[in-house]
């Protein structure tokens, strides 16, 4: 069978795009791609994403739409036909979106995906052997790590995905994503997260609403101390590690800017800090780019 020839994907722009817009669906911006009985594309890209490693797009599929794949993966639609996709890390410089709609042949359109200058440390010695071997710790840590999955493959009718983000922390960025050290050109396991230094004691905030899915408040987890992840919805979550409190609870509804925790150094960290880390299903992303869209 032929592969679908690659069409381009239009990509809507506007001068300062508001998240009113788009929470009412960006109506009066698609409503002029129909001037002139101008067919509607099959998918748009809305403003404010970035194509690149590590960032993010928002968009919108027609009615009539059956599915949306980026990759040969399902991307979930909201009822107004929005979504949200992602790109990882690592990703390469080409994605593939998919379009379905009934009675009509797919639509296919590949979205370039600009790569990122990251912050790579070249270190001449070797690495060290990493982990602890300890049997008691491999069935502690197999226990935690199945405790994050559980709560990523939860679901919750969470809207944050929607909105613009905000800090959920004051402070310097101490630690960017993405960066990696090579030790004599052995890779180790690269940055996941942005950290923020906003001070012991400080009390950070839910960058967008979601729901707690999990809280490791009474049993901090071995790495990542006291562990707080929120759904956003749509596939999008956040992990914030290394608290010295929770101020919320499993299955927590809460709003942008509602407190989560304080800031600590539990778990493996050297000083007190936020590390905020972000997925978009097994898509590791970068959360500087969902606060500003021109950093």
């Amino acid at each position: 069978m032929p592969r679908p020839k690659s069409r381009p994907v239009v990509i809507l722009k506007a001068e300062t795009p508001s998240r009113r817009a788009f929470l009412s669906g960006a109506t009066a911006v698609l409503a002029g791609l129909a001037i002139g009985n101008t067919p509607l594309p099959p998918v748009s890209i809305l403003p404010g994403g970035r194509a690149m490693q590590g960032g993010w797009l928002r968009g919108r599929v027609q009615p009539g739409t059956t599915s949306l794949t980026l990759d040969g993966s399902p991307v979930p639609l909201a009822p107004d036909g929005t979504f949200l996709i992602a790109f990882d890390r690592d990703a390469g410089p080409l994605a593939r979106l998919s379009v379905t709609r009934a009675g009509s042949a797919p639509f296919v359109s590949d979205l370039t995906i600009a790569p990122r200058a990251w912050q790579i440390e070249h270190i001449n010695v070797a690495r060290k052997p990493g982990g602890v071997t300890d049997e008691a710790y491999m069935r502690l840590r197999k226990a935690e790590l199945a405790r994050i999955a559980n709560a990523r493959s939860r679901k919750t009718a969470a809207q944050g995905w929607r909105q613009d983000f905000i800090r959920p922390a004051p402070g310097r960025f101490s630690g960017r994503f993405g960066s990696q050290r090579v030790y004599r050109g052995e890779p180790a396991a690269y940055h996941s997260g942005l950290d923020i230094a906003g001070g012991a004691g400080t009390t950070y905030v839910a960058p967008a609403d979601g729901v707690v899915i999990l809280a490791a408040g009474d049993a901090p987890f071995s790495l990542e101390g006291r562990l707080l992840m929120l759904d956003h919805g749509n596939g999008l979550n956040s992990a914030f590690l290394h608290a010295s409190a929770l101020l919320v609870n499993e299955g927590d509804a809460v709003r942008q800017g509602d407190p989560l925790g304080r800031i600590g150094s539990t778990g493996r960290a050297t000083g007190p800090h936020l590390h905020w880390s972000m997925k978009w299903f097994d898509r590791r992303i970068d959360p500087l780019l969902l606060l500003d869209a021109t950093a």
